[in-house]
């Protein structure tokens, strides 16, 4: 049985690896041979095909900046880069399950292999992939990747029953982070000047165009979530010592990014009206989860808060220098933010109205 499971599953690590690892080694190679190296040697772009696949998948990175040896750290790494692992893992896992007839005494077990697997070649991608300036933090394989695929895998055929709390608490957040994402979209269409300029300050030409567009595409969850923090009354920072709030605007130099063009010009009281919508929030959960019990609601409160902390944390980081050691979202205050204030709406959902019935 065991067998037929590895042999099913495993083929299929390596087709997914595949599905993704293929195409940033062509882009790879292609960067490589426009922009023309010292050396010749084409392991270079192979080693950063790897390290894509590695920085898609969350892995931060450790630097000692040349030609100094200045250390550096690379953690805040674009969240829209998941949607590609999370196809090659859902169709390596579908092939699988499909290999072994959909049979469901092993579906359970294809799926662990295929996890074990598939962090097996990130363990192994970010240990043979470092060199003295650029180390993959190779735990991160084990801490991010596994649980991760494991998630995705659940996903796949007959999927694992996940409860009613993990239903709810996933779609309030998931409305809190759509009401985001249209402001940001606003705000980016109100401050479309300032976009142009950080594009043209670059100068990218045609080819690293393309590629500046597509960073741009891939980090725009990672401002959806920065746009929640700041309208949560948090806000987020853009650097080290900074800080970007309606009640606190302390901005330093910007990373010539088109995104930044939605940034705001200073003191904001009035977007503390999104603490509001977020109180909101909370009352609408308690009125889904409360007519089924009580149970429901703490444990969709509690995976709404477990979520924003894990979106809190991948939006957050250090991006190369020390200048840019804090970039995004504080996660401890972001989550107890989110937290308090979805709270406080689940209280006033609950507590408002048998007061009014008492006066």
């Amino acid at each position: 049985m065991m067998t037929r499971v590895l042999g099913a599953a495993l083929p299929q690590v390596l087709r997914s690896v595949a599905w993704l690892l293929l195409p940033t080694s062509f882009i790879a190679l292609l960067a490589w041979a426009t922009a023309g190296s010292a050396t010749g040697n084409t392991g270079d772009p192979l080693r950063a095909a790897l390290w894509i696949w590695i920085g898609a998948h969350q892995i931060p990175f450790s630097l000692a900046l040349p030609p100094t040896g200045l250390e550096g750290y690379l953690s805040y790494l674009p969240l829209g880069a998941l949607i590609f692992p999370v196809l090659a893992i859902r169709n390596g896992i579908s092939r699988t399950i499909e290999r072994l007839d959909n049979d469901s005494s092993l579906v359970g077990s294809a799926r662990a292999v295929f996890a074990a697997g598939y962090t097996l070649f990130a363990l192994l991608a970010s240990l043979f992939s470092k060199t003295d300036a650029i180390k993959p933090v190779w735990y991160f394989a084990i801490l991010y990747v596994l649980p991760f695929t494991l998630l995705v895998g659940a996903t796949v055929g007959r999927k694992v029953a996940l409860g009613q709390g993990f239903l709810f608490g996933s779609r309030i957040i998931a409305l809190l982070l759509g009401a985001s994402s249209i402001i940001f979209g606003l705000c980016l269409l109100l401050n479309i000047s300032m976009v142009k300029n950080l594009t043209t300050v670059l100068q990218p030409g045609i080819f690293g165009g393309l590629l500046l567009l597509l960073l741009n595409i891939l980090y725009i969850p990672n401002a959806i979530v920065a746009t929640l923090a700041y309208f949560s009354g948090v806000g987020f920072a853009v650097g080290s010592g900074t800080l970007v709030s309606p009640l606190s605007f302390r901005l330093n130099k910007i990373p010539a990014m088109p995104l930044l063009g939605a940034l705001p010009e200073g003191k904001s009281a009035i977007a503390l009206i999104g603490i509001a919508f977020i109180i909101f929030a909370g009352a609408l959960l308690a009125s889904w989860t409360v007519a089924l019990n009580l149970k429901v609601l703490q444990q969709s409160l509690i995976v709404a808060i477990v979520i924003a902390a894990f979106v809190g944390y991948s939006a957050s980081g250090a991006l190369i220098t020390d200048a840019m050691s804090a970039v995004g979202v504080s996660p401890w205050q972001f989550t107890l933010a989110i937290a308090a204030e979805l709270g406080a709406g689940v209280a006033l959902a609950l507590y408002l109205p048998r007061m009014i019935k008492r006066t």
